[in-house]
């Protein structure tokens, strides 16, 4: 048998990269090995810079503007060539980061290669561990991943915002433990869910970024035996500010990765919601509650005809398991590292796209199965006119409140309607011959009279316009 590992060109083993790559092309900038490689010559380029600048080391020359705006068109134009040149050198050098900083100076030579520039090559990854490099290129990786997954999931919120407007008056009978409950609209049921995935992504929006750029084991000792006279902690906190991230100043070799945990919690916890989300909207479309608008083209089932699957719920709630479990271990496994350092973080932080592209590859599914939904109000009406026992809790609120207030005849009402309404169906009928019976007040018998399933639905409408 062929071996599909020798195929050209090469094919993906995971699904992200094959099947899914359409949905989560734009996490490749930032999430991406090659993605990772770039952002580590950003923070070296920046570094230098920083450092020449600033005229941190006694003796090197401070980069021109013109030699800075190259230095940094190194960046812009990192691609294929640099990728496939920056992995040559890491087979020599058997060293991720070793290789960026080899590469970088052969960089360096072309836009300053006078003599008396070579101390500037001296100041690449100056007085740096791997871990001050690595640590600031996961953050902006991260941050500028997270923009892009905001950007959907924000996208996916106001679909849902939109529903809830569009089916704001549209009754819906409830299901509490499965059972048929109070009723509500449908568009008050899709504003929860609005609400909860918007918290979530607030707590996204505000998540803070940190980055150190430290040393060894976080004491700024190379720095200090090298250049005694200068503040280094002020030169670390400026630099990881310039970079757009908050400075930590307080670690061993590496950056804590308590944000990550707390960053990767919240998607998990937005995740979660959208689980529930989807497997909600999957039962009210098996009871009929929404229609399916097939796609031109759409097969539903390859044996029923007749059929349209919810499929992009299904491939969602699927999705969103691989990527919360992923975030979970991500947060709890980034939190710990035995004494000053192990390596466990690099390897588990190589996991980071594949959380967020199954996050992202959900969001797409959603997004879309939405699109595709009709609502279905004659069903749900259907469902709301063979309750009417749903009107028990009602009537017996009503019965309390004139008991309450000293009228008479208003005895046990909780037990009087279980005795009538536990266990069977109640037709409008039966129902109006019970009130009218009660001996309630002209104003009571009337308003409960009038009250039908479909039309005792609180203040469900009104409560949609909490969204903004």
């Amino acid at each position: 048998m062929h071996s599909l590992a020798d195929a050209t060109p090469q094919i993906a083993l995971g699904a992200l990269d094959g099947r899914y790559r359409p949905a989560v092309a734009a996490l490749i900038d930032h999430l991406s090995e090659p993605a990772l490689n770039r952002m580590r010559v950003h923070v070296e380029v920046e570094w230098l810079i920083h450092l020449s600048t600033n005229h941190v080391v006694p003796g090197v020359r401070a980069l021109t503007e013109s030699e800075q705006a190259a230095l940094r068109d190194v960046v812009e134009t990192f691609g294929p060539d640099e990728i496939a040149e920056m992995a040559a050198t890491e087979r020599v050098t058997q060293h991720d980061v070793k290789a960026v900083e080899y590469f970088l100076k052969s960089r360096l030579k072309d836009i300053a290669p006078a003599e008396e520039d070579k101390g500037l090559a001296e100041l690449i990854h100056f007085c740096c561990t791997s871990e001050d490099i690595n640590n600031l290129a996961y953050a902006l990786m991260v941050k500028g991943a997270t923009q892009v997954w905001l950007e959907r999931a924000t996208s996916l919120a106001d679909a849902f915002a939109t529903m809830a407007r569009d089916l704001r008056d549209v009754p819906l009978l409830a299901h509490t433990h499965g059972q048929p409950a109070t009723p509500t609209t449908m568009g008050k049921e899709f504003a929860v869910i609005t609400h909860r995935l918007r918290r979530q992504l607030r707590r996204i929006e505000g998540a803070e970024y940190l980055g150190k750029i430290n040393g060894a084991t976080g004491t700024y000792g190379a720095h200090l035996a090298a250049v005694p006279g200068a503040d280094w902690q002020e030169i670390s906190r400026t630099f990881v500010e310039h970079l757009g991230l908050t400075w930590n100043p307080l670690t061993t070799q590496i950056e804590s990765h308590d944000w990550q945990a707390e960053l990767y919690a919240d998607i998990a916890r937005f995740n979660r919601i959208l689980h529930n989300a989807c497997t909600d909207i999957w039962t009210y479309i098996s009871m009929g509650y929404f229609a399916q608008v097939r796609g031109q083209g759409t097969v539903g089932s390859s044996t029923m005809p007749h059929k349209v699957n919810p499929i992009r719920f299904e491939n969602a709630e699927a999705n969103l398991e691989v990527s919360t479990a992923l975030l979970d271990v991500l947060a709890s496994t980034l939190v710990t590292s035995r004494l000053q350092r192990d390596l466990t973080d690099s390897s588990m932080q190589r996991n980071i796209g594949t959380a967020y592209g199954h996050s992202l590859l959900a969001i797409d599914n959603v997004a879309r199965g939405l699109a595709g939904l009709d609502a279905v109000p004659e069903a749900m009406a259907a469902d709301l006119d063979a309750n009417w026992e749903v009107l028990g809790e009602p009537v017996q609120s009503a019965m309390r409140a004139l008991g309450a207030a000293g009228h008479p005849g208003m005895e046990e009402p909780y037990e009087r309607l279980k005795e009538l309404t536990r266990g069977r169906r109640l037709t409008a009928d039966d129902y109006r011959v019970f009130v009218a019976g009660l001996g309630l007040t002209d104003d009571a018998e009337q308003r409960l009279l009038a009250l039908t399933p479909a039309t005792y639905t609180g203040a469900a409408a009104a409560l949609v316009d909490h969204l903004s």
